[in-house]
């Protein structure tokens, strides 16, 4: 009886619409997956996904306010004053006062870690990419061409 139903449900939505329910499932489970093996590479070398983030957000944006980190790693601004204490004592940031608004406080990158992020993002890519041996180069290109093509869609959504 159930199965008939399983296979009356796949009828009446088509197969188009069950691959890409399966599809849905696998990216489900990818995600975390993923977010997993990544996290592995860095605890390597010794620095967590968190500050690893934080520290790419000003390398590649320069120096932001707190309320900003917040809103581009997409955690708490308590979680945000965390991290910055801990990479402040580190010597890899600073906190500085902004210059128009009394009550913002601009974080951004010490010279040390303008150098050691520059290096640690660099190995950490490549620890990561080390996921994607198994794929021919062939492959490679299809997910990156797929992945564009998905990501494309979602900037065209508004989703950036």
């Amino acid at each position: 009886m159930a199965d008939e139903l399983d296979r009356e449900s796949t009828e009446a939505s088509g197969p188009g619409e069950e691959l890409r329910v399966r599809l849905v499932d696998e990216f489900a489970a990818f995600g975390p997956t993923y977010m997993r093996w990544v996290k592995s590479r860095l605890q390597e070398g010794g620095v967590s996904y968190a500050r690893m983030r934080l520290l790419y957000a000003l390398r590649c944006g320069g120096p932001r306010i707190m309320s900003s980190l917040s809103g581009v790693l997409g955690v708490t601004p308590r979680n945000v004053t965390a991290l910055v204490d801990a990479l402040e004592e580190e010597g890899l940031v600073r906190r500085m006062p902004h210059p128009t608004d009394r009550r913002a406080t601009v974080i951004e990158l010490t010279g040390r870690g303008v150098e050691t992020t520059g290096g640690m993002y660099d190995e950490h890519r490549e620890a990561v990419g080390e996921l994607f041996e198994g794929l021919s180069g062939d492959e490679q290109r299809e997910l990156l061409r797929l992945l564009g093509t998905l990501r494309e869609a979602l900037r065209r959504k508004g989703i950036s």
